[in-house]
């Protein structure tokens, strides 16, 4: 451990090497002619290289956005526009990229030749988004659903927002987003609720064996015959699907437009207890009798 004195003698000789430093003898003119060489050459290219690429991104921008609108009005569906929308936009940003990158001065050769030995292992690190990206493709052909469809597929449901490049992106019900791999959609099963015009509504009504089952039908064939949601053809069903220990199960089969399910679905449970009640009709729940012995 050094001494005091001999921390204080390294800093009188370090004070007395400053003092006899000659700043006049330092190569200004060098370094100056260094600086302004660089500057005629790599740092031209290299401020010339970023005003391009600052204009080139905006001028992308504007083109996807110009063809967007073209798109939009030559009626194409919106699922393709978003798709090429991404990719349009990726696709002219790396072809703009390359040559700034080869004018500043970079080997592209010696890249290729890495990318290309390091392939197989980049191929292995991503063959789950390779996988995804040619997912995006096959959807995109098949169309087994488009933006604006509402779906269910792997655990999840909701409405289409977005089909991207490798994700597609999904709004539930109560307004969460969600993000599935398009790999994992074109491989795998799902349910377009969306796809056809009209739908189904099943409901089944149980009563108790105590009421008269042609009432309950007339009941139940007025409410439907009344509301406007409910088709009258194809002709609704509703007959006795089961007889339970309890209950007697009225199968209640009913088409509508696909937009007005659920309205139609939630009114026909509303509409139908209210007009048991009315009339009398009783539902039955599970109970229990206990009978108390006196001794």
């Amino acid at each position: 451990m050094q001494t005091q004195e001999e921390v204080i003698k390294e800093v009188n000789e370090f004070t007395e090497n400053m003092k006899n430093l000659d700043i006049t003898k330092l190569d200004y003119n060098s370094i100056f002619e260094k600086l302004l060489d660089w500057s005629a050459t790599a740092g031209f290219k290299l401020v010339v290289g970023l005003i391009i690429l600052s204009i080139g991104f905006k001028l992308i921008s504007k083109l996807v956005n110009q063809l967007v609108k073209i798109l939009e009005k030559k009626e194409v569906d919106i699922t393709l526009i978003k798709f090429l929308n991404s990719l349009v936009s990726v696709g002219l940003k790396v072809a703009l990229v390359m040559p700034i990158v080869a004018y500043w001065g970079v080997d592209l050769s010696g890249i290729a030749a890495i990318v290309a030995s390091a392939g197989v292992a980049i191929g292995l690190a991503l063959q789950g988004s390779l996988s995804n990206f040619a997912g995006g493709f096959i959807i995109l052909f098949i169309r087994p659903f488009k933006v604006g469809d509402f779906i269910e597929t792997t655990g999840y449901t909701g409405t289409v927002e977005q089909i991207g490049l490798f994700y597609t992106q999904l709004s539930t019900i109560d307004n969460k987003q969600i993000l599935i791999p398009n790999g994992v959609l074109s491989n795998g099963s799902l349910i377009n609720y969306s796809a056809k015009e009209s739908r189904r509504v099943d409901i089944i009504f149980k009563v108790g064996y105590e009421n008269d089952i042609l009432k309950v039908k007339k009941i139940i064939n007025d409410i439907i015959g009344n509301h406007e949601l409910a088709f009258k053809e194809p002709e609704p069903f509703i007959g006795i699907n089961s007889h339970t220990a309890i209950s007697i199960d009225f199968a209640v089969r009913v088409w509508c437009k696909n937009d007005d399910y659920w309205d139609l679905y939630h009114d026909l449970l509303e509409k139908v207890k209210i007009a048991f009640d009315k009339e009398g009709i009783t539902v039955p729940y599970p109970h229990m009798d206990l009978h108390l012995n006196k001794k």
